[in-house]
Formats: C-alpha cells, sequence, structure tokens
C-alpha cells in the first residue's frame, strides 16, 4: 500500500512538472514569436486561465487564422470580461470581422471603444458604413488575380523600371517559427497587360538566408531601400526575448550589380523598421515602425534624406494618420498621395488600405478604399501608376492561391471639371453661390452650392459637350460652355467670374439692404392705377435691364398715399403694380421674372401720413413705385 501510494505521489509530482514545464516551454515559443507552435503547447494546458486563453487566441489571431481565433477570444471574454484588457476586445472584433460576422464584430467594436474611452461616430457599423462609402466614392476599381502567386506567402510589389519587384516564400528554405513558412526573398517579374511573367529570385547579395522584403528603388534605378532581419555578417542578432527586428537597408547598383549595403543610421536592435517608400521627388522616406514614440504597435513615420546622403530625424506622422493600432505599408504615389494599410481605422476587418492628400507637409483624413480594395482580411502594400491607372496590392482574402497574394488591379478613370467661383470685379470668393452642370440638351445634370472655399467640382465624361453655370443673388449668372475629347483633353479647370448687378450697371443701386433699379419716380394719378406716357417712357429703362438680363427677377412694390381708407389704399396700390407688370409684359419681359406687390400706405418715404399737412406734391411722392431685385 505505500509502495502504491509513493508511486501516485511520484506520478502527482512528475505530472505537475510536465504542466509547469509544458507552459513555460509555450510561453517561451510564444515570446520568441513562434505561435503556431506555442498555439499546440497552449490547446493542451487546462485550466486554461486567463493568460493561457489570451495567448492562444493571440497565437491565431497574429497568424490570421480568424476562425480559430475567435472562439477562443470569446471564451476569455465570456470568462473574464471585467478583467481582459481593451486590446483583446479589438482583436475579438476583428476576428469576428475575419468570419464575416460583422453586427457581432460592431458591438465588440463599441465595447472596446468604451473601454478606452475614445469618441467614435455613432452608429459606426461596418455594412452600413461600406454602403455609403460606395455610393459616394469616385474612383472605382476591377480587381484581378495573378496566376504566379504561389502557396506560400507572395506580397509587397514594387516598381523597378519596368519589372516587378515583390517578397515571396516559395524559396524552399529554412522554415520561419511565426508561421511555419520558408524565410523570405525578393523577386522580380516581368509586367505584361494581364499578368506577371518569368519570376526569377532577385540579386544573390540581396537575398540571404534571413527575410528581405519590401523594396522601393529612386527612378533611376541605381539606389534600393528593402527590409531584412537584424544581422551582423550572415547571424541574426536577437534581443532578450530571441526575436529578431527588422531594419531597413540601402544599396547601390554599380557596375551591374547591387552593392554597398548598409543599415540606415535610425534602426534599433530592439524595435522594427519597415517597409520603406519614397516621395515622389525622393527627398524624402517614409516607413513603419514601433520605434520609441509611437502612437500604436506600429506607426509610420517620414526622415528627410539629405543631399549629401545623410538623414534627418524619423518624424512621426501624427494622430491624423496613426492610431492605437497598426499601421503599415506606406506607399507615396507621384500626385503626393499616400497609401498605407491600418487596422486601427474603421474599416472592413484586419488590415485595410486608406490613402491621405499630402500638401504642405500635412495629411487629409485618411479615407477607405472601399470593400472593392479591402476585404474582412488583410489587405495592404498598395502601389499604383497612376498614369494608366494601373497597380497591385497584396491580401490574405479567401480565395486566393496561398496564404498572402498579389492582385492586380485597374482604376477606371474618373474626369472632372473643377474650379472656384470669385466676383468679376473684386477677384473675391463667392460662397454660397449654386453651380450647375448641363448636358448639351442644356439638362441640369448637377448642381452645388460651394461652400467657404467657393470651390465646386463634378464628375464629367470624355467625348461630351457641357456648359456650367454660376449663380447667385442679385448677380449676373456666368455661363462657360466646354467640350471634352478621347485623347486627355477632358479634366477641366474653369473659373466662374460673377458681376454683381450694382457693379454691371450704374441704374442699380444697393441702399439699406435693398437692390433696386433706380430710374426716375414713376407716379400715378390720384384714385388711379393706369400708366401714365411720363411713367412709360422711364419703364422703357427697366424693360431694356431686364431683358439684358434675363435670369433677373424683380419685385415691383406699388405704394399709395396716406388719403383714402387702408383697405382701399391697399387694393389700389395693388392695381397699380399689377398695371405696371403688365405693361413690362406687354414689352417683352418674362412674367414669370415679375413679380407684384401692393404695399398700401405702409411704406411712406416722407412725413406726409396726415390730412392736409403736405402739399400735393408732397403727397405725390408717396404714390410711386420701386423695382426691387430679388434674384
Amino acid at each position: 500500500m505505500k509502495k502504491i501510494t509513493f508511486l501516485l505521489f511520484i506520478f502527482t509530482i512528475s505530472t505537475q512538472l510536465m504542466v509547469a514545464q509544458n507552459l513555460k516551454r509555450a510561453n517561451h515559443l510564444f515570446e520568441k514569436r513562434a505561435y503556431l507552435n506555442a498555439a499546440e503547447l497552449f490547446l493542451n494546458e487546462e485550466p486554461k486561465t486567463q493568460e493561457v486563453l489570451e495567448k492562444l487566441a493571440d497565437c491565431y489571431y497574429f497568424n490570421t487564422k480568424m476562425d480559430q481565433a475567435a472562439p477562443w477570444y470569446k471564451i476569455l471574454i465570456q470568462n473574464y470580461e471585467a478583467n481582459v484588457e481593451a486590446t483583446y476586445l479589438f482583436r475579438y472584433s476583428q476576428a469576428l470581422k475575419g468570419i464575416k460576422n460583422f453586427s457581432e464584430a460592431d458591438k465588440w467594436f463599441k465595447k472596446y471603444n468604451d473601454k478606452k474611452q475614445l469618441v467614435v461616430a455613432k452608429n459606426l457599423e461596418t455594412l452600413p458604413f461600406f454602403e455609403r462609402l460606395n455610393a459616394e466614392i469616385k474612383n472605382q476599381y476591377t480587381v484581378q488575380k495573378l496566376s504566379v502567386n504561389s502557396k506560400f506567402s507572395d506580397f509587397g510589389p514594387a516598381y523597378f523600371g519596368d519589372k516587378l519587384v515583390f517578397a515571396s516564400a516559395r524559396n524552399g528554405g529554412k522554415l520561419y517559427v511565426w508561421n511555419n513558412q520558408p524565410y523570405l526573398d525578393l523577386y522580380q517579374a516581368n509586367v505584361n497587360n494581364t499578368d506577371l511573367t518569368n519570376v526569377v529570385p532577385f540579386s544573390e547579395t540581396i537575398n540571404t538566408k534571413v527575410h528581405e522584403s519590401s523594396a522601393v528603388f529612386t527612378k533611376d534605378g541605381k539606389t534600393m531601400y528593402f527590409t531584412r532581419n537584424n544581422v551582423e555578417g550572415q547571424k541574426k542578432r536577437s534581443d532578450k526575448n530571441k526575436v529578431t527586428h527588422l531594419k531597413i537597408y540601402k544599396a547601390q547598383f554599380v557596375n551591374n550589380g547591387w552593392t554597398n549595403i548598409t543599415e540606415l543610421p535610425f534602426n534599433g536592435d530592439h524595435y522594427s523598421v519597415e517597409h520603406p517608400a519614397l516621395s515622389p521627388d525622393e527627398k524624402q522616406l517614409y516607413f513603419a515602425s514601433d520605434m520609441p514614440g509611437t502612437i500604436g504597435s506600429f506607426d509610420i513615420f517620414v526622415v528627410d534624406i539629405n543631399a549629401d546622403g545623410t538623414y534627418g530625424s524619423p518624424k512621426n506622422l501624427g494622430s491624423k494618420i496613426n492610431t492605437d493600432q497598426r499601421e503599415q505599408f506606406p506607399f507615396v504615389s507621384s500626385e503626393n498621395i499616400l497609401y498605407f494599410a491600418s487596422d486601427g481605422h474603421f474599416g472592413m476587418g484586419g488590415l485595410d488600405i486608406f490613402n491621405s492628400k499630402i500638401s504642405n507637409e500635412t495629411f487629409s483624413l485618411p479615407t477607405n478604399l472601399s470593400d472593392v480594395i479591402n476585404s474582412n482580411l488583410d489587405d495592404f502594400a498598395f502601389v499604383v501608376d497612376e498614369e494608366n491607372g494601373r497597380g497591385y496590392f497584396s491580401s490574405n482574402r479567401n480565395g486566393g492561391m496561398g496564404d498572402d497574394d498579389i492582385y492586380r488591379f485597374i482604376q477606371e478613370k474618373t474626369y472632372y471639371v473643377q474650379g472656384f467661383v470669385k466676383n468679376k470685379n473684386s477677384s473675391e470668393l463667392l460662397p454660397g453661390t449654386l453651380v450647375t452642370l448641363f448636358d448639351d440638351k442644356n439638362n441640369a445634370i448637377n448642381e452645388m452650392i460651394v461652400g467657404d472655399d467657393a470651390a465646386y467640382s463634378f464628375e464629367i465624361e470624355k467625348n461630351k459637350n457641357y456648359k456650367i453655370r454660376g449663380s447667385k443673388k442679385l448677380f449676373n449668372p456666368s455661363e462657360i460652355e466646354f467640350s471634352t475629347n478621347e485623347k486627355g483633353n477632358v479634366n477641366k479647370d474653369i473659373l466662374l467670374l460673377l458681376e454683381s448687378y450694382d457693379d454691371a450697371e450704374r441704374e442699380i443701386v444697393t441702399d439699406k439692404d435693398k437692390t433696386q433699379i433706380k430710374i426716375n419716380s414713376i407716379y400715378f394719378d390720384f384714385d388711379k392705377s393706369n400708366i401714365r406716357p411720363d411713367a412709360a417712357i422711364e419703364l422703357k429703362n427697366v424693360v431694356a435691364i431686364m431683358k439684358k438680363y434675363p435670369a433677373m427677377v424683380v419685385e415691383i412694390g406699388a405704394h399709395a398715399d396716406y388719403r383714402g381708407s387702408d383697405d382701399y389704399n391697399l387694393i389700389l396700390s395693388e392695381k397699380r403694380a399689377k398695371s405696371v407688370r403688365e405693361y413690362l409684359v406687354s414689352q417683352g419681359v418674362s412674367n414669370d421674372n415679375i413679380k407684384s406687390v401692393g404695399y398700401g400706405e405702409t411704406m411712406p418715404i416722407n412725413e406726409c401720413i396726415k390730412e392736409k399737412i403736405c402739399t400735393e406734391e408732397g403727397y405725390s411722392l408717396n404714390r410711386r413705385c420701386e423695382f426691387v431685385i430679388l434674384d
């Protein structure tokens, strides 16, 4: 009996030691980022504590195996929601998007924001967000699969003259513990109209036994920047957790070969610097890093490339671009638009691709490229040749050849007429102007009221005739006709100059917030409404101005003197206004442009408001007609 008890004791102690060693080994692999191997050990852990559940779910999450990550995050949060950090609510939301459970993902994204006390747009829901985005988006894309993708990871395309360079794990070499795929090398391929061909390894002096990826080349093809593991000679250099970080290296093309390979001075042994991208003038280098000073796990930075080949200090692009999550894979187009991947800005799931216009070192609010480009998994490494509207990006979406795949897209060109509205005489901007676009049949096909910047923009088509009109109250409308053709004479910049009526005509004056056609006074005989001969002569001036400006709308305001009852004078003034309107119409002025109003005795212009205090001439001054311009 004692022997059996002793054996049971030994077995229990041995089991506890094995469990402890299993957990220690799992944690060690997790710290080394050998996530898939670590997951196998965490699966065997019982009981599954909060820490074990967090790490087990993370192992799958970091390999974008969302169908396996989501159930473990669910168990974690069901058991420990009050204690888990907000990060796990975010990852659970992303994992749910990865399996297209968007409604549940939106719920946990809101809980994440509440826990982080982040202020976000109300009712931010994934599917309605993209429905609105697609209704607003101007540039449409057609996405195509490439046949050259392998069953391994292929990503990070870069233009290299008439070729494309990308990273791939297809080499069959030593496995990388993060995802159990071979280490990455750079490859190059020829580009044709529909696919990539003739894929071959890039230079042997660039590719090594460790990772090489994410290259960018100067326009002359003589300098490249690329990402590589932190190495010294042929040996990887690791931090205290046995993690080998990434660095950006520079190489030069000399005597038909890549040489002078040097690492950039702002690299570090305890953080990663990766994904280089050049500005159009090649005077700045953009990159992603988790160096000290980041807002999230990875941020995008920029550094000046000095004329002597040295570098300035890296600058974080700030909170408009960077979030408390990941921003990576920058690319700057020839039109100075920054494209980058992020899972911190609201998106479809995983990394989404966004763009932001760069102007005077400031950035516009990032815009999601829509769910035509982005999927519910990772989409990243976007590059575009804006001249021909073609480009590439990478994605591990469902339906690909392997892990990460490279996709080609065609950007359907969109053309615009755009410009500003200004005062013809003062050159001041005219906010509030209605700008209307007409087709060749004079049908209004689009319109907008310009804002404070007085700028307008409309989409137009090739081989069409158009007219653009600017209209503003108390201004003469401005109209310009233009045409587009097949060969690039499409985009139009048109300045609309509007002249105010009181600037254009000396008979039109503005006084006390009224703009009027000022002519010699139109008077009526006492108790009469007919047009007198002297009045007809003056009205010819009104007719001339209104015919000159056929869009002008005028109110005829007729007035009576004080004598007579209020009701009688009101009716009399209405008859006088109607009489003037009929006269103007008889002379060819459009009835639609005239409004007649009788004001009776309510608006005298002198003190003749009582019986027997004025002369007949004084009373007659109030028997007048005014022509106030309404539009």
